[in-house]
């Protein structure tokens, strides 16, 4: 069946659908996806939960959802997720934003642990339909704040906290990160959606090339752009094997669909050392560094954001200072060895 009825930013009428054919009524809201790729179907799908996660599975058969394509499962929700205030309307409906605004999960211990008394909970509206991504997470309300929970090994735990906590050393922009028993919890950055979250492949599809993703930041937003430059540097010295269009975006006005900022730095539970400890801590065949120098050797507006990182407070002491934070017992060492080599061989070959 086709799809009828409005796309809508909190109260306010963003576009027409009929027959899943995008009418725009309010270009300065709509969102980036749609404006770059037109495809209301395909921005829906990309709101759904991850079909392959174990307890996703598990969420749909609780919820008499396992028929149920992509879009069904959004529109289950109206399409309304945490971080942004966009959702889809049905032709004559009367709901208003605050009528699906989520205010609750009674779904959070399946969504997260697979729990089998939360199997039986009654049907209910969760923002687990709409929680992307591959690991098994959950949203959880606690004092009026929303906290993304997220599953996690030692050493995974671990990573996330490092490179929040060597982030927010160094200046950079990171969402909160923090230990809870055996999870690992990020604070809601949109404040339950009081300024609108969107993905990066919104802007660039699924490209990560860096200076395509550099170029059309910056066509948004030159702090967008030096905000970029910093969050690829971190993910080099600290070796995010992950980074793509799906953990990163931008922060909008939800008034005005201003482009304010590129979000804060977030999901960084495969870098470093998530995966297990490298063999060569030296770095010197590393495709990251030798990415990372292409780009900023061959992008002069990347070059003078890159010089003006305050990089000389990367040093053995920052580290162990941040180790020191982190109580997980890890190879402190090869950890410092590791960072330092990497920022020792982008010194070098920019010199």
């Amino acid at each position: 069946m086709k799809l009828n009825g409005t796309l809508m930013s909190g109260d306010t009428v963003v576009a027409n659908i009929i027959n899943a054919r995008l009418t725009i009524v309010n270009e300065q809201l709509l969102p980036l996806f749609l404006k770059n790729y037109s495809d209301i179907d395909s921005w829906l799908i990309g709101r759904a939960i991850d079909k392959h996660r174990t307890n996703s599975r598990l969420l749909k058969k609780a919820l008499r959802l396992t028929t149920a394509d992509d879009i069904d499962i959004v529109l289950k929700v109206n399409a309304s997720t945490i971080t942004d205030n966009y959702w889809f309307k049905q032709v004559g409906s009367v709901l208003t934003y605050n009528d699906i605004k989520f205010k609750e999960n009674m779904f959070d211990k399946l969504a997260l642990l697979g729990d089998p008394d939360s199997f039986n909970n009654e049907i209910s509206s969760t923002p687990e339909l709409t929680n992307i991504g591959s690991f098994e997470k959950c949203w959880r309300l606690i004092d009026h704040q929303w906290w993304l929970y997220k599953q996690g090994n030692a050493l995974e735990i671990f990573s996330e906290l490092f490179i929040y906590q060597f982030g927010k050393a160094l200046g950079f922009c990171m969402a909160h990160y923090e230990q809870d028993g055996k999870h690992i919890r990020s604070l809601d950055f949109t404040n339950g959606a009081t300024i609108n979250f969107e993905l990066a492949n919104g802007i660039v599809g699924e490209d990560e090339d860096y200076n395509l993703n550099f170029t059309k930041l910056k066509l948004l937003s030159d702090k967008c752009s030096k905000a970029y430059v910093e969050m690829i540097f971190l993910d080099t010295i600290c070796f995010n094997m992950d980074r793509h269009t799906k953990n990163y975006g931008v922060m909008r006005d939800i008034k005005t669909g201003e482009v304010l900022a590129l979000a804060p730095n977030f999901d960084n539970n495969i870098v470093l050392i998530a995966r297990g400890y490298p063999k060569d801590a030296t770095r010197k065949n590393d495709k990251l560094i030798a990415l990372f120098i292409e780009f900023i050797k061959n992008n002069d507006e990347a070059l003078i954001h890159f010089k003006n990182l305050n990089d000389s407070l990367i040093n053995k002491k920052l580290i162990l200072n941040v180790l020191d934070s982190i109580q997980i017992e890890v190879n402190r060492d090869f950890i410092c060895d590791f960072i330092l080599n990497a920022k020792e061989q982008i010194d070098m070959a920019l010199q």
